[in-house]
């Protein structure tokens, strides 16, 4: 997201983060799977570390984006209910594709390109619903 971001003239406007809703990775690169998934488009994931959610993302972020539902119930149940309205689902975004992104994890390596993909469409839609709904503007 935060390469489209970026590319969208909108990193001054937009802040990007990412995190778990379970602590068991906290601190771990992505899978190798995922960076090489990434290179492939040219972006370099490598850095990133795995964090757990905080409660202090509910009030900070905007919007709190939800892979899959499963994970979008258990945000729900973290978030006071005054800002539960901010999690949305990222295939909410792209509609033509199924409301969950998978999870490659126990796949193979050619597992991932598809998701990343999946995910791209959805931060694509995302960000034109952003600025269609005057939320932001920029490229």
């Amino acid at each position: 997201m935060r390469v489209l971001v970026e590319q969208a003239g909108l990193a001054r406007a937009i802040e990007v983060d990412s995190a778990g809703t379970h602590d068991y990775q906290v601190g771990d690169p992505p899978d190798a799977r995922s960076i090489a998934a990434a290179s492939r488009r040219g972006i370099d994931i490598s850095d990133q570390r795995a964090r757990q959610i905080h409660p202090s993302d509910f009030e900070i972020f905007d919007y709190i984006v939800a892979l899959d539902r499963g994970h979008r119930t258990i945000l729900r149940r973290l978030a006071p209910p005054e800002v539960r309205d901010r999690i949305h689902l990222l295939m909410d975004f792209a509609p033509e594709s199924p409301p969950d992104v998978p999870d490659p994890y126990h796949g193979t390596a050619e597992s991932f390109d598809p998701v990343r993909d999946q995910i791209e469409r959805g931060v694509r839609g995302l960000l034109t619903y952003l600025r269609e709904e005057g939320l932001v503007s920029g490229n």
